[in-house]
């Protein structure tokens, strides 16, 4: 998919606007004889947060109300969304010039400071320029929140290294660009920054490492493709989250990240070459704080703890455990013997893990014969039997491998509260009702090891294969993110 197509996916992982094209300053008509105006005797600072909340456009038209609400749209921190000054969606090439013209004239006619700007409608090939005025005149003005994507053709249009000047920052979304030379940076530094996002970045080895560095509160890592097979180092004094999707990376280490909740990785491959049999290496070093970890694939990664390689069938000991880890999930294809007993040795390996979440992949070519007998000789798994009190299965489709593990698992599983099958989507499945009552219909005639487990059954309305992975429900610290 190039980047163009990609384009999409991309805008549903940037974080929302803090305003909508929908928002609008509106007053009522006063009855006859009761005409008071309520607005004047707000004060300054509740105005304030009035006009910085509505679009640009809108907010801009305010002063010319009167003097005083000029006065409050000169001080309000205010927000530009370009595609707020369109009247259409995607964006053309030929919008390109009067995008830039408007956001140009935006960012110059208020002295700032602006809450945020969030600009990804133009083709930036032909505005670099203009672009180093922009971020030039962001950092002069105090930009909290910066969104810059660039529509593609080419790629390779090189960020400024401008960007790494504005130090105001406290959220940071880049994406279709070339990064700068890291050694350019020099003393750069983003001293208030705590989210980063990197889509489709054209990048060097170190470039990622280098920006956390240089960032001593950042709390979110957001990545989303254009690492391609280099290795990321993570050591943060800071980072509490850390996403990366789709991308081609050879190795994960988590160096030293004592403050480190949640590492996901989604679709993340060791080469580019999809025939190719290397994996992701991820090793976990200090990470005392990690509690959730997912989407671990047996056959695309190598789990390591510490100095360990965590191999199927090992016993696991107190060096190559994960136990602070309460929230585990898998991408598991049950019908190749290789997956399902790294799945056991997973299970071993987290003995706190209390949500388990699994994805099934369809197994068109099996990693060794499925012995059906393989759960019922694989002897308890602390974590399975003392532990996991919710269970949630998708792109369940009944094979063999499937039925076999949860059967072991629903007659072990004694502190079981919650379990859900979910089916994959009926309009893109050839799976039919009576295939799909039969299973649940053996699956519940099974002696269970608990009761009163409340167990839901039900069809994806997600397309095939499931949906991709969305950064916002990753950072959503409140909640279990696998579990919708």
């Amino acid at each position: 998919m190039d980047a163009e197509q990609h384009l999409p996916y991309i805008y549903t992982c940037l974080p929302d606007p803090p305003v909508y094209h929908t928002a609008r300053l509106a007053t009522r008509r006063a009855a006859p004889n009761h005409g008071v105006d309520h607005i004047s005797g707000l004060s300054d600072a509740l105005l304030h947060d009035i006009v910085s909340r509505l679009p640009f456009k809108d907010a801009a038209r305010t002063a010319v109300l009167a003097t005083r609400w000029r006065r409050v749209w000169l001080s309000a921190p205010l927000v530009v969304v370009d595609n707020h000054l369109l009247d259409h969606w995607p964006p053309a090439r030929a919008d390109t010039r009067a995008v830039t013209a408007a956001v140009s004239s935006a960012l110059a006619a208020h002295p700032g400071p602006f809450r945020c700007v969030y600009l990804v409608s133009s083709h930036m090939d032909g505005y670099q320029a203009q672009l180093k005025r922009w971020l030039r005149l962001l950092a002069a003005k105090g930009v909290q929140e910066l969104v810059l994507v660039n529509r593609p053709c080419p790629r390779e249009v090189p960020l400024p290294s401008t960007l790494f000047r504005i130090a105001t920052l406290t959220r940071l979304y880049v994406g279709v660009w070339k990064f700068p030379d890291a050694a350019c940076l020099g003393d750069a530094s983003f001293p208030n920054l705590r989210e980063l996002g990197i889509f489709s970045v054209a990048m060097e080895n170190g470039d990622i490492e280098a920006v956390v560095a240089r960032s001593p509160i950042l709390e979110i890592l957001n990545i989303q493709g254009g690492v391609k097979g280099l290795g990321l180092h993570l050591i943060s004094q800071s980072l509490r989250c850390v996403q990366v999707c789709d991308s081609v990376i050879e190795n994960i280490v988590v160096v030293d990240t004592p403050r480190l909740e949640r590492l996901i990785l989604y679709k993340v491959r060791g080469s580019l070459n999809p025939a190719s049999v290397l994996r992701t290496g991820i090793k976990i070093g200090n990470a005392p704080k990690l509690d959730v970890f997912g989407y671990l694939e047996p056959r695309k990664y190598v789990l390591q703890a510490g100095d360990a390689i965590i191999m199927p069938g090992m016993k696991p000991t107190a060096s190559t455990m994960f136990t602070s880890v309460t929230i585990l999930s898998l991408n598991v294809r049950f019908g190749a013997h290789d997956d399902a007993n790294m799945v056991a040795t997973f299970l071993k390996c987290f003995p706190n893990a209390s949500s388990l979440h699994i994805r099934c992949e369809q197994c068109d070519e099996p990693t060794g014969k499925f012995e059906p007998k393989f759960w019922e000789e694989v002897g308890p798994i602390v974590s399975v039997m003392l532990r996991i009190g919710v269970m949630t299965i998708r792109e369940f489709r009944g094979g063999d491998g499937e039925m076999a593990f949860l059967k072991y698992f629903f007659t072990n599983a004694m502190t079981l509260k919650y379990a859900a099958i979910i089916f994959p989507n009926p309009s893109v499945s050839s799976i039919s009702k009576n295939y799909a009552c039969s299973k649940i219909s053996y699956l519940t005639s099974l002696k269970w090891a608990t009761k009163g487990c409340v167990f839901m059954v039900y069809g994806s309305s997600d397309p095939e294969g499931g949906r991709p992975w969305c950064f916002k429900t990753g950072a959503e610290f409140s909640r279990d993110p696998f579990s919708w």
